[in-house]
């Protein structure tokens, strides 16, 4: 709207031109120059989103990515849950180094507490510095939205007592605190807000989260149609994103991940634990797809005469003697004792009582259904560059992020070399 006092003025002005004969000398202003921005990276997590779920038909943005860029299914880090795989992807350190080894754990230290997934002091998350943080110190602007441990002040300290002041810390410039009501398509405005900023104040690394999938596997099981919506509408918001940016010419490398897959959970497939060993002489830390437990002091030797026999449909193992194949079981906060079900088994504390449906994960790293999708397409990939034969695992996209973005990676899990064939010379 015109303001009161310039409005008169303007509309003399046009008076006047509008009664004058005299040709103009003055030539016409130059056309405004189109902004050259350069390429952001952003770092998309469609959680839940197993590898085969892109076979579907249901997911045209996704197939357009894949079949311009570079798509495989990416291996994810054990335990295959949402926490620890999340942080192992922006730290490129396994849960048994990165300190997240669980959606819910433990620490001695810490008796009186408990990690959930709720959990925003810092003393869960510092055990080693996440990408936005090393990008923020080498001077690289970063938004998060949503992503765990974004939240939290990385390096900080925070009080006992009431108000729990923080002291200290970093986290990107922009970062937005979890809230599932906030729907895809705002999340994806978001984003793409942070992007229009002028070049001084606009990220260069940006990070997208969408959890819609994992809840429909988990609440419907992953062969349901609710799930299959649940693939067909984040793919729209994929489209979003793509068209958004666009619109705006702003050239991005999109790297597209899921941290774990999902398998089908039933009733018929349950191995209560009280019927493997007494319950006085245990305590369970987690129970699920695997189970973490601790000895009451003293039982011992009863409960490893019970855990460590065969058991039809799952393992146990004393933390030290977990399979080198899962690198998993030095960190402080893994329990004592852990049991790893087959892939669709649950261990249960005891027998459910009502019925079972939905799905779960956390099973076995390498269980196809556990398989995690990736694409990557951008201008910094190659064209016809495929992922390697082999296959790869998700901390290898660590220092493919660090490349990306220009800055050093820590040394970390993540091999370097993995993934660098994807990226034009």
């Amino acid at each position: 709207m015109l303001s009161r006092t310039l409005a008169p003025a303007l509309f003399a002005l046009a008076a006047l031109s509008g009664c004058t004969t005299v040709a103009s000398t003055e030539r016409p202003a130059p056309a405004a120059q189109v902004e050259q921005r350069g390429p952001v990276t952003i770092l998309v997590s469609i959680d839940g989103f197993r590898a085969d779920y892109l076979q579907r038909g249901v997911t045209p943005n996704l197939a357009a990515l894949a079949s311009e860029g570079i798509e495989a299914p990416m291996r994810p880090s054990f335990p295959t849950k949402t926490f620890p795989n999340h942080w192992a992807i922006v730290t490129g350190d396994r849960p048994d180094r990165n300190g997240i080894v669980a959606n819910n754990m433990e620490d001695a230290t810490r008796p009186d507490e408990k990690f959930t997934m709720a959990s925003d002091d810092p003393f869960w998350w510092n055990d080693v510095e996440p990408i936005w943080v090393t990008a923020e110190k080498a001077g690289v602007r970063t938004a998060t939205m949503f992503w765990p441990g974004s939240n939290v002040p990385w390096g900080a300290t925070q009080d006992k007592e009431w108000p729990r002041a923080i002291h200290g810390g970093a986290r990107p410039q922009d970062w937005a605190q979890f809230n599932q009501q906030i729907g895809g398509t705002q999340r994806v405005n978001m984003v793409l807000d942070v992007l229009r900023r002028p070049d001084a104040i606009r990220p260069r690394f940006v990070t997208l989260y969408f959890d819609t999938v994992d809840t429909a596997g988990h609440v419907k099981g992953p062969d349901a149609p609710e799930t299959t919506q649940a693939i067909a509408e984040v793919d729209a918001h994929i489209g979003e994103l793509v068209a958004g940016l666009k619109a705006m010419g702003q050239p991005a490398n999109l790297v597209i991940l899921a941290d774990h897959g999902m398998a089908a959970r039933s009733a018929d497939r349950i191995i209560p634990l009280d019927t493997v060993a007494n319950p006085a002489d245990y305590r369970i830390v987690e129970s699920g797809p695997y189970a973490s437990l601790a000895a009451i002091p003293g039982h011992e030797k009863a409960l490893e005469a019970a855990l460590l026999k065969a058991t039809p449909h799952m393992q146990c193992w004393r933390k030290g003697e977990i399979p080198a194949r899962f690198h998993y079981g030095t960190h402080r906060r893994i329990p004592p004792y852990f049991c790893l079900a087959d892939t669709g088994w649950e261990i249960l504390p005891s027998k459910p009582k009502g019925t079972i449906t939905g799905g779960n994960h956390g099973w076995d790293d390498r269980a196809p259904e556990m398989q995690a999708l990736f694409i990557a397409n951008g201008p910094a990939f190659a064209k016809g560059a495929k992922a390697p034969a082999n296959g790869f695992a998700n901390v290898d996209v660590y220092p493919l992020l660090a490349r990306l973005i220009g800055v050093t990676p820590r040394a970390s899990d993540g091999d370097a070399a993995a993934l660098s064939g994807l990226l034009a010379r």
